[in-house]
């Protein structure tokens, strides 16, 4: 999922008062996020590849496990959640826009470049991609015109994009304390409306753009638990998460019975729940800042490799299984697959967004003030 840099007003001990800020990096996110990633690749070589039709190389024994690898999502959009608004809190709208951009476009253009040439020059026909499609993903936004994805797990952009926008409209108004709790009571009441299915079906379409029902409860849930890092935890604060906590169960067991139906496998629902409650259970933990003393400084290289690593992985991967699966044993070729993709992550890290982020930013500042 899109990686964010997380630095961030820290706390001091007491729950229930404003603590006093200071610049600590949350190393522990970090983790999180590079074990999503990891834990999002997998389901792909594992699982949903070979269940899909995308490859041919199957791991029956692995595939038990690596199903739940798609709630590595599930834990990105509780993250964002949480230091999206941590990271506009205090920051003025256009400083907010651009930082948005600066750390999501760089790598994403390169990421769609690589997959468009990759899929065009060795895909062997299975991912066709026209140059308008192409020209249009570059912009992030062609599920407006209802342009298809030049890689499958850029779904997840345009819902972080949309959560970016309420972010920005937040930071327009003005981040308080009092203004963020109720937009988390709006959003959960609106969540459970288009939940119950009452509103037309054009006009549940419409409003499902903004609300995002399907995974509103895990944006909420780490705005919640970015509140309680902030000020401390309270009866309101509380009462969020258990609420969105309840729903991410509820949706998440729909959400599995719909994955088993298309992958035509049984997707177990106590695992689910499982997944679902030690997600919950550790972003309560960092917000409480239990988990500060587990984090170490160089979980930052390999958080800094989430993000690329997400966005190339997928169908570049089926390739390499494609062009290799006849001639590399199976694990070898997982394995290697998986470094080659970390490898990678890390080359568009260092030669894409370190230099070219600084230099974006310096260029869109002016522009913003």
């Amino acid at each position: 999922m899109a990686a964010e840099r997380h630095r961030s007003p820290g706390l001091v001990a007491g729950v229930g008062r404003h603590r006093a800020p200071n610049r600590d990096r949350l190393h522990e996110i970090d983790a999180l996020r590079i074990a999503a990633a990891v834990a999002v690749a997998i389901y792909h070589y594992v699982f949903s590849g070979y269940a899909g039709g995308a490859i041919q190389v199957g791991f029956p024994a692995g595939s038990e496990i690596a199903r739940f690898g798609y709630l590595g999502v599930d834990m990105f959009f509780m993250i964002s959640g949480f230091v999206v608004l941590l990271s506009a809190w205090n920051r003025r709208p256009g400083a907010f826009l651009v930082s948005r951009i600066v750390r999501l476009y760089p790598a994403f253009w390169v990421a769609v470049t690589i997959t468009t040439v990759v899929s065009v020059t060795l895909g062997m026909g299975k991912y066709p991609i026209t140059f308008g499609q192409y020209l249009a993903n570059l912009t992030m936004f062609n599920a407006l015109p209802d342009i298809p994805n030049v890689d499958v797990v850029y779904w997840t952009l345009w819902a972080e994009i949309r959560f970016y926008a309420l972010i920005f409209v937040l930071a327009w108004i003005g981040i308080t304390r009092n203004r963020v709790i109720g937009v988390l009571w709006g959003w959960l009441a609106l969540t459970f409306l288009l939940q119950s299915g009452v509103l037309p079906s054009s006009v549940h379409s419409v409003a499902d753009l903004v609300v995002q029902s399907q995974f509103s409860h895990y944006f909420i849930a780490g705005m919640a638990l970015c509140m309680v890092y902030r000020f401390g935890l309270s009866a309101q604060l509380a009462a969020i998460v258990l609420i969105s906590f309840v729903n991410a169960v509820y949706r998440g067991i729909e959400f599995a019975g719909k994955v088993g139906i298309r992958y035509h496998t049984e997707i177990e629902s106590a695992v689910v729940v499982a997944v679902v409650v030690a997600i919950f259970i550790v972003m309560f933990l960092v917000s409480l800042r239990v988990t500060q003393r587990l984090g170490r400084p160089w979980f930052a290289v390999a958080g800094a490799l989430t993000y690329p690593l997400y966005l190339i992985h997928a169908h570049v991967g089926f390739i390499v299984f494609d062009r290799l699966g006849d001639v590399v044993q199976q694990h070898v070729l997982l394995v290697g697959t998986v470094v080659l993709m970390c490898l990678a992550a890390y080359a568009v890290n260092v030669a894409v967004e370190r230099p070219l982020a600084p230099r974006l930013k310096r260029l869109l500042t002016p522009a913003a003030r």
